[in-house]
This record gives C-alpha cells, structure tokens and sequence, in this order.
C-alpha cells in the first residue's frame, strides 16, 4: 500500500512579502496596490506606453517596468501622484489599528 505524503498548509498573513520575509514588506505591498489601479486606469483611459509616458513625464522604459510590476525605481509616493494625473483624487484616511491585526498595516481601496 502506497503512503500519502501530506504537505502542511499554512495561512498566509495576507502580505505575500511578509510570508517571504522580505525587508520593507508593507511598502512593497502599498507599491503592487498602487499600481493595479495604476494599469487599470492606463487601460480604461486606452492610453499607449508613449502617452503615459509622455503624461507622467518619464521615459518609456519606465512605463514599460510599471505596467509589468517592476516597480523598484516606483516609490509608493510617485505612484501616487501617477494616480493624480489620471484625473483621479486619493484621500488618505487614519484610523485606530483593527484588532484583527498584530501592527497597523496599509489597504488601497478602490472607489467608482
């Protein structure tokens, strides 16, 4: 008879960075947020690489790296403002740490 080897399964903390133990995992996190909004405004708006580039007034290859999630050269700041030059408003809100979590953490919510 043949053995079941069992693998051990175990939750995630809902910050994949965090599960990796990566350094700054909570602005890595802010950054993917940002610029999953990000995109999906480039792709509502149907602009090409050229015209976000030459909105955001930077180079095309940069734009390339942002709509492929390579966003080491993006600070959760520049992301930001990104967001602001595609006509929308990000307002920014504190509030008493959720029980729920062991340290304050950081969530993009998205409105219609």
């Amino acid at each position: 008879m043949a053995r079941i080897k069992r693998e051990a399964v175990v939750a995630g903390s809902g910050n994949v960075f965090r599960d990796l133990g990566l350094a700054d995992s909570e602005d890595r996190k802010l950054r993917v947020q940002l610029a999953v909004r990000l995109n999906e405004l480039i792709d509502e708006y149907r602009l090409s690489q050229a015209a976000v580039a030459k909105r955001f007034c930077i180079p095309q290859p940069h734009v390339s790296d942002l709509r492929n999630y390579k966003l080491s050269r993006f600070s959760s700041e520049r992301l930001v403002r990104f967001i602001t030059l595609l006509d929308r408003d990000i307002d920014i809100v504190i509030r008493p740490r959720d029980s729920a979590h062991k340290i304050g953490h950081v969530a993009v919510l998205f409105a219609v």
